[in-house]
């Protein structure tokens, strides 16, 4: 083993299909991926540093730089242990990290030396991107949080530096670079306590110090390291997916990635004309778009655009993206929500037009989503999907995201796209397409305060149109979007929309408790109206519903998070049909899923105080289409605060106090809005990917909620296991479980994805969910 020469070859990746891909091949693969991908002369290139704000003289020192840092990613490679890994399936864990020994490599005096003589080479940045294009580096000294050279184990691992492939790709460095000296002799010795690479060590480490401080005052280049580290991640996951799959780099990159920008003939024809049909048909009168969705597509770029509940602002915000394909050139049009739920209603209603090739739903369940959707085509249920075969094609799935990167339109969970701030590796590799593309973020408000803090730093770092839009925000929360660029739209400025925000809508009637709201419930059901009544916790969801059911002897909904996705879906479709049909009684109990972008239309909504943006936006779930004079609220106060505070629920007091037992108008509502909100510290524009400097490991884009886990019922245990084995999607089978509902030192099924825990059946009703009372 530690003859280098007879190490015939270095393989980059095991086996596959009796196929090989050595060191050297990798190394130049990914350097020729990066420099197509990223090529200055095509729009992706372009895109790329204009997204990363690289100014137009240092883009061929970028690409230098990335084609370096790409040659050298993986050279660490050449070890004993990798190569053992590569040719032996059963070989034990690894001593070391390949990536942290190619970015050991690179604080040998004799390459970092070498490398200097040309200073185009920025060091620092490019062993950033070398180090970190796994995610999975810090400055810790243990090996389980992926310190830098932390070992595992062994105290000396033989390296193969000596070897030809290691010889071939400094040579392929020297001629990109330019560097006139012949390339450095490394060292014989194994890696270990008494080597030239714990000097090394040491020199890293106090470097990786400096250059986190530094990078901080220095914006342009910390603008610099990111669109080489992001672009390293990208080069290395299409020459590595594209080499499994058996595609020519260059022809691939060219079929997809190379195409015709979006015109805006071809965004109306894909998304905008057959939209309108499709409304012209249903209200039976021709379609016009009105004033506000004609001037949003005109204020700009960078736009925060505020409207009311069923104002129309998705097709403003469509409107929006057809300006900014005649403003910019770009491939992409990415519609982002909070949830998976009303990006898969934005695929329904909008992108699902789209020819079946361009159009893409794209969050944690889009796959059995788009399965249910196809079923429903077929029985002619979805006009936008009709004809249609949708989701990727089998090659396409091979290659996971880069699967995704010949795709135009896209509906999606505001994690897919904007996860790569917090080190997410599948969001990382979107990030190319990200930077080629009109972005439009619905429902803002929503986001929770890590989630909106991530956003308004991205905001403020990158460079690309984007719209932000929602019915209602907290003043502080505007101001901060506005302070990182976005220019304010209140869509009330047109004077029609105005007017229908004036009217009163709403009849407040507080009441004093949940008994007196349930005796409200039943009386206006029993009258033939829609009654929503909306609660703060899925146990009081479950048990009211069960309450009413009991009273009125009839079928109550109940809508929440805690169904399996087969049993969510169906509770989904009953309740919005429930509330969008007229003329028959109705009733319904849900949680804050009712919140968002859910075209529910109540004569009577009920609900327990809340924060106030939350109840505002409750409230936009009745009279939602001024179809009747006014709706009725009947609000109270829940049984305990939880799972908000003590201060959200007395300003929700405080808000209701204001308005009076009167009638009020969404105008009003908005009005006391902007004093009724309770202030949050300001972002401090912090993100993992923004400030990691040499390092970076995945965090997490939300506030995560650890109260509950995915589950499987212990009764279906052995069909996700089956399904998984045959990679067929279980999602349907998946459901949220409250943590003191599972056995968490339970000893795990075999063959149970790593992430899912299992839960007792007896407790899942699928009217009801999991039943935690």
């Amino acid at each position: 083993m530690n003859n280098n020469q007879a190490l015939q070859p270095l393989l980059a990746k095991s086996k596959r299909n009796g196929r090989i891909v050595t060191l050297e091949e990798h190394s130049c693969d990914t350097a020729k991926a990066a420099e197509l991908i990223f090529n200055l002369e095509k729009r992706w290139g372009r895109n790329w540093c204009r997204f990363f704000r690289i100014a137009a003289v240092d883009r061929e020192r970028f690409l230098l730089n990335l084609r370096v840092a790409a040659l050298l990613h993986d050279l660490g490679k050449a070890n004993e242990d990798f190569y053992r890994a590569v040719t032996n399936f059963a070989a034990p864990p690894q001593t070391l990290r390949h990536e942290h020994i190619s970015a050991l490599i690179l604080f040998l005096p004799e390459v970092r030396n070498w490398l200097a003589q040309n200073s185009a080479l920025d060091l620092d940045v490019i062993t950033a991107a070398v180090l970190s294009h796994h995610l999975k580096a810090s400055a810790a000294t243990e090996a389980e949080k992926y310190g830098w050279c932390a070992p595992r184990g062994k105290t000396t691992l033989s390296l193969f530096l000596q070897h030809a492939e290691v010889k071939a790709v400094l040579q392929k460095i020297r001629e990109v670079a330019q560097i006139e000296q012949n390339i450095p002799e490394l060292p014989l010795k194994a890696w270990g306590e008494h080597s030239p690479y714990l000097e090394a060590t040491k020199a890293g480490r106090e470097a990786a110090n400096k250059f986190r401080r530094t990078i901080k005052k220095q914006p342009e280049r910390l603008s610099f390291l990111l669109a080489i580290k992001a672009g390293v991640i990208a080069a290395d996951s299409a020459s590595s997916g594209l080499w499994r799959e058996g595609h020519s780099i260059e022809d691939w990159v060219n079929r997809v990635v190379h195409t015709t920008p979006i015109t805006q003939t071809a965004l109306v024809d894909a998304i905008l004309n057959p939209r309108a049909a499709q409304i012209s048909q249903r209200r039976k009168e021709p379609f016009t778009y009105k004033d506000f969705q004609k001037l949003t597509a005109t204020k700009g770029p960078r736009v925060l655009l505020l409207a009311a509940c069923a104002a129309g602002k998705t097709l403003a915000a469509w409107k929006w993206a057809e300006a900014q394909v005649s403003q910019y050139e770009i491939g992409k049009v990415i519609f982002l929500y909070p949830t998976r739920g009303t990006a898969t209603e934005g695929f329904r209603d909008y992108v699902g037009w789209a020819p079946e090739d361009e159009a893409m739903l794209d969050h944690g369940t889009a796959g059995y989503e788009l399965e249910a959707m196809q079923e429903n085509t077929v029985n002619n249920l979805n006009e936008a999907l009709k004809g249609k075969t949708l989701g990727l094609s089998e090659a396409e799935e091979r290659l996971y995201a880069l699967g995704l990167w010949g795709r135009r339109y896209f509906s999606a969970t505001v994690d897919q796209f904007l996860g790569f701030m917090e080190h997410q590796y599948n969001s990382m590799c979107k990030l190319p397409m990200l930077a080629d593309c009109a972005l439009i973020i619905d429902e803002v408000h929503s986001f929770d305060r890590k989630m909106f803090n991530t956003l308004v730093a991205f905001l403020k770092k990158f460079d690309l149109p984007v719209l932000c839009m929602t019915a209602t925000l907290p003043p502080h929360r505007q101001k901060e979007l506005e302070a990182a660029g976005l220019k304010l739209y209140p869509a009330s400025d047109d004077a029609t929309l105005k007017k229908q925000e004036e009217h009163p809508r709403y009849r407040l009637q507080p009441v004093a408790d949940e008994n007196a709201a349930f005796a409200k419930a039943v009386a206006a059901y029993r009258e033939g109206q829609r009654v929503l009544w909306v609660v703060n916790t899925v146990a009081r969801c479950q048990s009211l519903a069960d309450r009413l059911a009991d009273e009125l002897k009839v079928g109550v909904l109940s809508y929440h998070s805690r169904f399996k996705l087969v049993h969510r879906q169906k509770v989904h479709k009953k309740t919005v049909a429930a509330f969008q049909q007229e003329g028959a009684p109705a009733i319904a109990v849900t949680t804050q899923v009712c919140e968002m972008s859910l075209d529910l239309d109540a004569d009577v909504l009920l609900t327990e105080f809340a924060p106030v943006p939350s109840l505002v936006q409750r409230f936009g779930r009745a009279n939602r289409h001024l179809k009747r004079q006014f709706a009725v609220l009947h609000t109270y106060k829940p049984e305990n605060d939880k799972p908000y505070f003590k201060d959200d629920i007395e300003m929700a007091l405080k808000f209701l106090n204001a308005i009076g037992a009167k009638d009020v108008s969404q105008a009003e509502l908005a009005k006391l809005l902007e004093t009724h909100s309770i202030a949050e510290p300001a972002g401090d524009d912090s993100a993992s990917f923004l400030e990691s400097g040499y390092f970076a490991t995945p965090g997490e884009f939300r506030d995560i909620d650890e109260f509950a886990l995915p589950c499987i019922l212990d009764d279906e245990v052995e069909i996700v296991i089956a399904l998984n084995k045959n990679k067929q999607s279980y999602d349907g089978f998946v459901v949220n479980v409250p943590k003191g509902f599972i056995d968490l030192k339970a000893e795990r099924p075999a063959g149970l994805p790593k992430h899912l825990f299992v839960a007792d059946h007896r407790r899942y009703n699928e009217h009801r969910g999991f039943l935690s009372e």
